[in-house]
């Protein structure tokens, strides 16, 4: 790239490294909070005000109630028997990240699918910026065509890039 770049990682530059065990202790009691489906108490993490920022299909969240009547119950009365399983975490000062999968079972309606019964894994990544204890704002990416394609509905109607990772395409093609 040639010429002035963009300003990069403005929001985490400054983060106090002091506050790292901090911000490790609220996240990890957070996972085990939804680990444990907890609905009512889990602001004991988040603060009223907290914004929750999903990929398309999942929505932006602004607060707790707004996360709790807008995700949390819709998801878990779409699957249930749901296990948490980061993966990995980072944690750097008022920062922490995670990736892993969500194990469930279809239960409930998931966006006009009526319930399967089928196992499935949900695949996600988070980064939270946690202020003075609390979850303040959390970007996530909820990997939904993965859970869509386990249920039977392609969203990419076929067209999904795998096709170059199994030759069935030719990227030099492609025009």
């Amino acid at each position: 790239m040639k010429g002035s770049r963009p300003e990069q990682a403005s929001l985490s530059r400054d983060t106090d490294l002091r506050k790292t065990d901090d911000t490790r202790r609220v996240i990890e009691g957070m996972v085990d909070g939804l680990n444990d489906h907890r609905i009512g108490d889990i602001g004991e993490f988040f603060k009223e005000s907290f914004r929750w920022m999903g990929n398309s299909g999942c929505g932006t969240k602004n607060g707790l109630q707004e996360f709790q009547k807008n995700w949390q119950q819709p998801f878990q009365a779409a699957f249930s028997d749901k296990v948490c399983i980061d993966e990995a975490r980072l944690y750097m000062g008022e920062w922490a990240a995670a990736f892993g999968s969500q194990q469930a079972v279809h239960s409930g309606d998931f966006m006009g699918i009526p319930a399967t019964g089928k196992k499935v894994e949900i695949r996600y990544m988070d980064f939270w910026k946690v202020v003075d204890g609390k979850i303040e704002d959390n970007w996530v990416m909820v990997d939904f065509p993965h859970v869509l394609a386990q249920l039977g509905k392609d969203v990419f109607d076929g067209e999904g890039w795998e096709a170059y990772d199994r030759g069935q395409r030719n990227p030099a093609q492609v025009s």
